[in-house]
């Protein structure tokens, strides 16, 4: 009996909770609330700083373009970017497409190192760290290859002729590794390869039925363009890398000799290659077709090593390359070598645009004895007769090295307008430094003079060089006003000069550890 009441009271407690928590089947239960979807344009994710980490999170692997609005290139890029994405939304639902509009998020920027744009990388497992930079890929094809070879495998594996010939016949370009075994070093570099180029088909065997039928003994990468072998490259463990590789592969994507225009010139620098070789000539010339055989016969040597380029001196459009080498119209023909690396350049010592002439240019740079080549114009007779020091490529080091002066120097072009509106700002620097005997305020116009020792930044820039034994270039990013210079000059002389060695004469002695070849404008052929 007193279980049955304890029971009842427990009974009737439970039967009203569940009462209450229960629903009329007319009521709907509350449905927790869910964020909405990511908006799409044209199958891309539209992200957003607010939606980027959910973003990430909600895909395996996320490919994202970074852009500017007003950005041409930017524009054009988004309709390839749209158009792969359209191609791979069923075929692989895990790969999703976004881009950002980054123009005010200088936090972004620096966070993902974006110094160009468009830039477009790929994240995986939501992960910010580390993204894979997906660069020189412009066309959706090349995007959809790329992406496919970075979440899947690299290579096609071949096991017959047959399979062999369908890739070396699938574009105008294809890439076959023949191996003794898919277990080693150089096949692992030829896939990571194969990641890195996708503008063709990659493929591998280690058949041996294969490797007979194309002749094929040892571990070689072969290139095949429009179904014939066009190069032969054995591979060694260790001894190849990824970008030696790749670099002999891209150079296959440009022709022997490839003419500079809008639209070549992102394929030529797309191609990894640091040496490139400028013939500067009309093409309308009675003499064209003679030197641009020259020029094409010598390009087979060196292949990979250095890329040929063309310049149609005739061509309006490619005024700033004149400029850039500084080419006068008595220069012509004239054939330049240009590090794109370090930005040296080298002239051609023959006049004759000769095959023996272009290959003993090209192995003497490459081997280190061709002479640099720089342009000064004459030191103006007046060149220190005013409070702003004219600088050129003749007397820099002898001013600049000096020891016993600090200079501090404005690096301009004249044709710049932010150049043009500071140059009266610089004057009166001068005049309130001019009664300084350890200061020298000084230009020089960086578009007609080639100053190795100094790195090149946008225009104008300025470096201050202190006096004293130890030479310390110092470059000033403050504001562009008198007030901002002076500040800076009076903070940078605190240190006192030590006295510097003089010539007999009561010059200052020019430094000479920097061996130049300088030519002058005036110079004639």
């Amino acid at each position: 009996m007193q279980t049955r009441q304890f029971f009842l009271p427990l009974l009737l407690f439970l039967t009203g909770f569940l009462a209450a928590d229960s629903t009329s089947p007319n009521e709907t239960k509350p449905k927790k609330a869910q964020l909405p979807k990511i908006k799409k344009e044209n199958n891309v994710l539209l992200l957003k700083k607010s939606n980027f980490d959910r973003a990430l999170k909600e895909t395996k692997y996320l490919l994202v373009e970074f852009y500017v609005a007003l950005s041409q290139s930017s524009q054009n890029l988004s309709e390839e970017f749209a158009e792969a994405a359209r191609q791979l939304r069923k075929e692989a639902p895990r790969i999703q497409f976004g881009k950002m509009d980054v123009t005010h998020q200088q936090d972004l920027r620096k966070e993902f190192n974006i110094r160009e744009f468009p830039t477009v990388k790929l994240f995986v497992d939501g992960s910010r760290e580390d993204p894979i930079d997906c660069k020189g890929v412009r066309q959706a094809s090349t995007f959809v290859t790329w992406v496919k070879r970075r979440t899947g495998p690299s290579t096609v594996l071949i096991n017959s002729t047959d399979e062999a010939e369908a890739i070396i016949h699938a574009n105008d370009l294809a890439v076959i590794g023949f191996f003794k075994e898919l277990h080693s070093d150089s096949v692992e570099v030829f896939c990571e390869t194969a990641r890195d180029v996708p503008e063709m088909p990659f493929g591998m065997t280690a058949s041996e039925d294969v490797c007979a039928t194309y002749g094929i003994q040892r571990n070689t990468l072969v290139m095949f363009q429009k179904g014939r072998p066009v190069h032969n490259e054995v591979l060694e463990d260790g001894r190849q890398s990824k970008l030696d590789l790749t670099r002999l592969i891209k150079t296959f994507t440009l022709d022997l000799v490839t003419e500079y225009n809008l639209e070549t010139s992102v394929k030529i620098f797309d191609v990894p290659v640091e040496n490139h070789i400028l013939l500067f000539t009309p093409k309308n010339s009675e003499t064209f077709s003679g030197i641009y055989e020259n020029y094409k016969s010598a390009a087979v040597e060196f292949r990979g090593k250095i890329t040929f380029v063309l310049v149609d001196t005739n061509e309006s459009r490619n005024g700033r390359v004149f400029e850039y080498f500084r080419i006068r119209d008595v220069d012509i023909p004239t054939v330049r070598i240009l590090n794109l690396t370090s930005d040296a350049k080298y002239k051609m010592p023959a006049d004759e645009v000769t095959v023996d002439n272009l290959k003993q240019f090209c192995q003497s740079y490459l081997t280190g004895k061709a002479k640099l080549h720089l342009s000064s114009e004459e030191i103006p007779e007046d060149w220190d007769k005013m409070p702003v020091k004219v600088l050129v490529g003749k007397n820099f080091n002898r001013i600049v090295f000096s020891k016993t002066m600090t200079v501090f120097i404005m690096f301009y072009a004249p044709w710049s307008y932010a150049c043009r509106k500071l140059l009266p700002i610089w004057d009166k620097l001068g005049e309130q430094y001019e009664s300084h005997k350890d200061i020298i305020i000084a230009k020089i116009d960086v578009t007609a003079n080639d100053i190795l020792s100094v790195g090149l930044d946008r225009y104008p820039f300025f470096r201050l060089f202190p006096a004293g034994p130890d030479y310390q270039e110092v470059a000033y990013a403050g504001e562009h006003t008198l007030e901002a210079f002076s500040e800076f000059l009076e903070e940078q002389s605190k240190t006192k000069a030590e006295p510097g060695e003089k010539d007999p004469s009561g010059g200052i002695k020019e430094d000479l550890s920097q061996k130049e070849t300088v030519i002058t404008k005036k110079e004639e052929l």
